[in-house]
């Protein structure tokens, strides 16, 4: 499959994802900004690929991004981001979303299986409850310990200062 023909529409991949089910296949959905991809959440992407037949990534969008993190971010633009995401053998589809969080996208998509690192309580991971109420599972995956987009841009900053 074409790397960009991996990032598609919500109303696109639900249609996708519905004749996958037919088939049998398990569809793995988790979500996040990834504005500077790093070992950690290449790791937690293979982990959470492994949890099923078809690895789904909600991606924030710029807007999303800003809103959360605040307007010095993304570093990384949307359609970059989205690329390289797509270019990872584990990541089956990308899909975009605006909002701060992806409960519509989630009960567009109705995954299987909804992956969120362990840094997130079971009680607070947001759809959680839609999956479990449709007969699916939440799993929560380990995070690399000391590895994070924001201490890569703390660790830039810091390096560009003492120069």
């Amino acid at each position: 499959m074409d790397v960009l023909s991996k990032i598609v529409t919500a109303d696109k991949l639900a249609a996708r994802l519905d004749e996958a089910r037919v088939f049998g296949k398990r569809v793995v959905f988790t979500n996040g900004c990834f504005d500077i991809l790093h070992v950690g959440h290449v790791r937690y992407l293979a982990a959470a690929g492994a949890e099923g037949d078809l690895l789904v990534v909600g991606m924030n969008s710029d807007v999303s991004v800003r809103s959360i993190k605040g307007d010095k971010r993304p570093i990384v633009h949307q359609d970059q981001r989205a690329e390289v995401l797509a270019s990872l053998a584990c990541v089956d589809y990308v899909v975009l979303f605006d909002s701060p969080d992806p409960l519509a996208l989630i009960q567009t998509l109705k995954p299987d299986v909804l992956v969120k690192g362990a840094d997130w309580s079971e009680e607070t991971i947001i759809g959680g409850e839609f999956v479990k109420t449709n007969g699916g599972s939440v799993v929560r995956m380990s995070l690399v310990p000391e590895v994070s987009t924001s201490q890569i841009i703390e660790k830039i900053l810091k390096l560009h200062r003492q120069d």
